[in-house]
Parts: C-alpha cells; structure tokens; sequence
C-alpha cells in the first residue's frame, strides 16, 4: 500500500471501504482490492465513490488467472494490504476440498477480474 493513501471508513460502521491518494489539488479513490476507482476529483467525490462501492462487490464471483494461464471461478475469502486470498468457487459444496489461492496487493484485473452477471450464471468451474 502506497504510504500516502488515507484510509477511508463508512460513517455508518466504521468499516474499511478504501483509500484515497492525495494528487496535486484532488485525490484518487482506491477500493480495498487496491484498484483506482477515479481519476483526480475532489475529496468528497472520492468519499462518496468508495461509499457507493461498499464491500458488496467482494461477494461476488471472479476469475483467477493461474500461473499457466487458465482461469479459475473464485470467491473473495480475505483482503488486506499484505495480501489478498482468493477460494476456488465450490457453490457451497460443504464436502468439496478448500483451494485457496494468495494473490498479491494491489490486484490488476489482468490476474483477478470480476465476473459479469452473464458469465456468472452460466460458466462453471474453468
């Protein structure tokens, strides 16, 4: 994590949603996978962003990029600015084996991109 990035909480929570980075006279919003989410805006834009994304978008289903290239169905487990662990998606089949795969912080959607709804309901396991 870049050390100038100020960490932003939910007002309702507490909770962590993001960081914004202070750019010349603005600042630039970065969710909690490390991704920018604006360009320079003001300090209330970049607040109200991160407040718009929430942590909803970390339920959701993803592709991992392996090592070989192919790609995985995962879920989100944890986040942190050490690192970012990610579960091969087993639709909770509580006797499928639990694959965990660590990815580093930030993530580029090159290596961990977020499904579409339309992927989503139709693609199985890679």
């Amino acid at each position: 994590m870049n050390p100038t990035w100020i960490e932003h909480r939910r007002l309702d929570d507490g909770e962590v949603v993001g960081w914004m980075e202070p750019v010349g006279d603005g600042f630039v919003a970065f969710d909690l996978l490390g991704r920018r989410r604006t360009d320079v805006v003001d300090w209330m834009v970049a607040e109200e962003t991160l407040d718009s994304i929430g942590l909803a978008f970390l339920a959701e289903a993803y592709a991992l990029r392996r090592d070989d290239g192919s790609w995985l169905r995962v879920r989100i487990a944890e986040v942190s600015t050490t690192g970012i662990r990610v579960k091969k998606d087993d639709w909770g089949d509580m006797s499928a084996p639990q694959v965990y795969y660590s990815v580093a912080f930030p993530v580029s959607e090159e290596q961990l991109r977020p499904l579409s709804r339309e992927e989503a309901a139709s693609i199985g396991p890679f």
